[in-house]
């Protein structure tokens, strides 16, 4: 095959899964509807099993379902008719993955449920067992697989993957599952830092570099030289942020001045300089840095200076 045989092989696929993904919207009808209801109201957990690469999607659809906000377990349809079927508890939800409706060991597994659990049957073929069997069918059909030989999981397991985020999503929303539920089910990883991670956890650990505006030049250089952060808060009598000193300042000032005896903080600070309140999500402050082409940030207490926050923190702890 030529390089443009095979680009034409794959946007064929590509563009075969994303029939198949579009043809599902006829199937959120009403028995999605009572899906989504049956599983909002559950006590118990949402147990998915399957065969195959059912078996697999189910294995992802249970991930997407326990990270928001849906309790949900695996259970291999091979596995419960050989003593996983324990795990399913009386105020569980079964629902099954399936193309065919019609794999052995679904059709063993179906009786020593269907009389103590309800069961949602995820399933690509309306006159297959497991669609009648079930108390909700949720239709996966798909035309034809994106397989040259129309053999391989392919669109039907894209299908499946699909419409179990729809379930997942949709009970996200039903529930009021919102971005504070999700950092605590993410507390790892850059993610769950974007969602809970505050100013106030990060600028703490910095020091507090802060000068008086008559503080002479070399009190400014000093204070800015100990507490290592390329910058000082300039504080007035009543502990009012007046502004801020950088280093860019410094270098701007001595371009101008060649005598710098007389010179003072208040001479050489950059009023109104931008400001965060440490509440704030550090995701926020990393923002603003940006936006304001900065590195550092003064962190505010209301309106009381409370220290500095660099983009340098960010970076370490993984928010960039």
């Amino acid at each position: 095959m030529t390089k443009g045989n095979i680009r034409a092989a794959a946007l064929n696929i590509i563009r075969k899964e994303a029939g198949a993904v579009a043809a599902l919207e006829p199937y959120i009808n009403e028995a999605f509807a009572d899906a989504v209801e049956l599983i909002a109201a559950c006590k118990g957990r949402l147990v998915i099993s399957g065969v195959g690469k059912s078996a697999i999607i189910a294995q992802k659809v249970v991930a997407t379902m326990n990270s928001t906000g849906t309790p949900a377990v695996f259970m291999h349809a091979a596995d419960a008719i050989h003593g996983d079927l324990g795990m399913v508890g009386e105020d569980d939800i079964l629902m099954i993955i399936s193309k065919s409706g019609e794999s052995p060991e679904i059709k063993v597994l179906l009786p020593l449920v269907g009389h103590r659990n309800k069961l949602i049957g995820m399933v690509g073929s309306a006159d297959s067992l497991l669609a009648k069997k079930a108390d909700i069918f949720i239709n996966t059909t798909v035309s034809e697989e994106a397989c040259l030989h129309n053999l391989a999981p392919t669109s039907s397991t894209t299908a499946q993957l699909v419409m179990g985020d729809a379930l997942a999503i949709t009970l996200m929303e039903v529930k009021g599952f919102g971005t504070e539920d999700f950092a605590k089910f993410h507390p790892g990883g850059t993610l769950g830092k974007k969602l809970y991670l505050r100013v106030n956890d990060i600028y703490i650990h910095n020091a507090k570099p802060v000068v008086g505006p008559d503080a002479s030049l070399k009190e400014v250089i000093m204070e800015m030289t100990s507490k290592r952060l390329g910058a000082t808060a300039v504080i007035g009598a009543a502990r009012e942020l007046l502004g801020i000193i950088t280093d860019g300042d410094l270098r701007r000032m001595l371009e101008k001045h060649s005598n710098t005896s007389g010179v003072h903080a208040r001479e050489i600070l950059f009023p109104n300089p931008t400001t965060i309140q440490k509440d704030a999500l550090a995701v926020e402050a990393l923002e603003l840095l940006r936006s304001k082409d900065i590195s550092q940030l003064l962190v505010m207490d209301g309106d009381q200076y409370a220290g500095f926050i660099h983009l340098h923190d960010l970076v370490k702890e993984g928010i960039i």
